[in-house]
């Protein structure tokens, strides 16, 4: 028997017993949470279903160039999203968003705050696909590829968006400044706050970004917990 198989019967055995609700403990085991039963299960199946439905894209010339379409990867209910431009060539190889060096440091960022990628994490990226000698995307790639992001923001409904790096904002913003610009000021997606920051590609170029990164990143933390 499969794992998405095992899950629905489970959740069906559940419900038989509970209802539709399930009360689980909270990480310090001193607050009951109540959720709905069939939350996590159905954000699952339906970010799922989507990607089904666009994996085969070949909206614009990279769809003939790519190995993997890079999708996301992550919690299905994270409230954290984090948003990255365009997938490298370790994305490329493996079909998951934020690999190889930049994936390693990012993991150690996120670990610092107490977070991983697949725990009430979601990443993505502005375009699904690997673009050869990494140059920057089109306006007509951005403009095929972002309306799938869009779509996954709203799947997920995060309760707060980092975006990292300048494309990334400049998409998610529809503003053209530079970082250090958008960095000046938390914005607005569709009334989930959102704040540019540096891309782990960029931190590993220049380390001395990592300080201004780490405010965001704790920006972030602290606003989740209120």
């Amino acid at each position: 028997m499969n794992i998405k198989r095992q899950i629905n019967l489970f959740l069906n055995q559940q419900k038989e017993l509970f209802g539709n609700e399930i009360f689980t403990y909270s990480l310090n085991k001193s607050i009951i949470k109540k959720t709905s039963l069939y939350s996590e299960s159905l954000a699952m199946e339906h970010l799922e279903n989507y990607e089904n439905s666009i994996s085969l894209c070949q909206e614009c010339s990279l769809g003939k160039t790519r190995n993997n379409f890079v999708f996301g990867s992550g919690d299905h209910n994270a409230d954290l999203m984090l948003v990255g431009d365009v997938p490298g060539v370790n994305e490329d190889n493996q079909g998951v968003p934020f690999m190889g060096r930049e994936g390693k440091l990012l993991d150690k960022i996120l670990s610092a705050i107490g977070k991983n990628r697949r725990s009430d994490v979601y990443l993505a990226n502005i375009l699904k696909c690997y673009i050869p000698q990494n140059r920057n995307p089109l306006l007509s790639e951005i403009s095929k590829c972002k309306s799938y992001l869009f779509k996954q923001i709203q799947f997920i409904n995060p309760k707060v968006i980092l975006a990292l790096g300048r494309i990334s904002g400049k998409v998610l913003l529809n503003m053209d400044l530079p970082l250090e610009k958008l960095r000046e000021n938390v914005h607005d997606f569709k009334g989930i706050p959102v704040r540019v920051t540096y891309h782990p590609a960029a931190l590993l170029r220049n380390p001395d970004f990592k300080k201004e990164a780490w405010k965001d990143f704790k920006w972030a933390t602290t606003l989740l917990k209120n």
